[in-house]
């Protein structure tokens, strides 16, 4: 079976970090987020992965083999991509292909958008997005199996596939929904994440430290000694000198902190970035390549 996984998107919510990689290659528990995706397709069979994305060569250096791209010129939201990736999910078979929904219960449906379905049969009868009126409870969580022939009702242009192209098939009632009891969450939020440390094997941590809890440390880190670390993200090749204290932040790759600098209160320093000895950053967001020499004491974009 083949997958396709949209990754056209360019990350807004998670910039100044995205500014240097597409946000699915932005590491959770230190591996790209998409790589825990394409490993659980693989462990259900999935045998070719493909990727729709429209931005950022830095893809084709993290996959190869049997994960093929596919480049949109411009974005062409959820549908337009299924249109480009014909020739790459058809093969004559007419075998359905994965593209990257399922449904869930959850406790704020009015955040998502809602399926709303017949319990016993699993037939779906529509759509409702973000309801401010209680519909049902079951949300659209982005994975579909579908038949080859649903490709001839999609235009190649900027189309939502559950806005123009589902509402038709389940007014012919032929679109149907899996209710999935696991584990869900919006990777927009992290206010569901839940956890303690994981430390890279290759990450240096000095004596007298204090990590905890909540924190991930990336591949080839040092963590000079007294450091105190907590409910944070240290991403690849980052530098933390002695006794720096980083709490409720991000730091971005082949960033340093200098010593008795103290970063907190939802800081994200973007790639490369140099905070200076004894600097204080609160709520600081730092584009990549910058050098932070004094202080940010409420929150503020620094460009």
């Amino acid at each position: 079976m083949k997958a396709l996984i949209l990754v056209g998107g360019f990350g807004t919510r998670l910039r100044p970090l995205t500014l240097s990689i597409p946000k699915p290659l932005v590491e959770f528990a230190n591996k790209p987020m998409i790589l825990h995706q394409i490993e659980a397709l693989e462990a259900v069979g999935v045998t070719e992965v493909v990727l729709a994305i429209n931005y950022q060569p830095e893809w084709t250096l993290y996959f190869s083999g049997d994960v093929n791209f596919l480049k949109e010129d411009r974005a062409t939201r959820a549908a337009g991509p299924l249109a480009l990736a014909r020739d790459k999910l058809i093969d004559g078979s007419g075998e359905p292909f994965l593209s990257l929904t399922v449904m869930l219960s959850v406790d704020e449906p009015s955040k998502c958008g809602v399926v709303v379905m017949e319990e016993t049969t699993g037939k779906v009868d529509k759509f409702v997005e973000k309801p401010k009126l209680f519909v049902g409870n079951k949300i659209n969580a982005g994975i579909y199996l579908l038949n080859p022939s649903v490709l001839d009702r999609i235009e190649l242009r900027p189309t939502s596939i559950e806005k123009a192209i589902f509402p038709k098939i389940a007014a012919e009632k032929k679109l149907y929904a899996i209710v999935l009891p696991g584990f869900w969450m919006d990777i927009a939020t992290g206010h569901h994440i839940v956890g303690n440390v994981l430390v890279h094997e290759s990450a240096k941590i000095g004596e007298g430290c204090l990590i905890g809890p909540d924190v991930v440390v990336g591949p080839g880190c040092v963590v000079e000694a007294g450091v105190r670390l907590s409910r944070c993200t240290v991403m690849r090749g980052v530098r933390i000198k002695k006794h720096a204290c980083i709490s409720s932040s991000i730091i971005g790759w082949h960033s340093t902190v200098s010593q008795w600098a103290r970063v907190e209160n939802m800081t994200i320093l973007g790639e490369d970035v140099h905070v200076w000895d004894e600097i204080y950053s609160s709520g600081g967001v730092i584009l990549p390549h910058k050098e932070i020499k004094s202080s940010i004491l409420k929150p503020e974009i620094v460009m």
